[in-house]
């Protein structure tokens, strides 16, 4: 995606399959069950991008959780991620 087109994607109005497809990242469930983990941006080697995220969790948590995982791992402008959540690197 060129940076005229980041720009007019707006983080946290755009519907979450639309923020996926822009950015081309695969939504995938993850078999993590740890209330702690929210979900995890994989980029692979062949520079395809995954998104994976826990099954069972509310809708608001999960579409919360991806934005920011999506705003951290992508560079994007975002808001700061709220305490006590923390985003890492890996």
């Amino acid at each position: 995606m060129s940076v005229a087109q980041e720009s007019r994607i707006n983080l946290l109005d755009t519907p979450l399959p639309q923020l996926l497809a822009a950015f081309d990242v695969e939504l995938v469930e993850s078999s993590i069950s740890d209330r702690g983990f929210f979900g995890a941006l994989v980029e692979r080697r062949d520079g395809s991008r995954i998104l994976s995220m826990p099954v069972g969790r509310s809708e608001f948590e999960r579409d919360t959780a991806a934005r920011m995982l999506l705003a951290e791992g992508l560079g994007l402008t975002a808001p700061p991620v709220p305490a006590p959540l923390e985003v890492s690197h890996a």
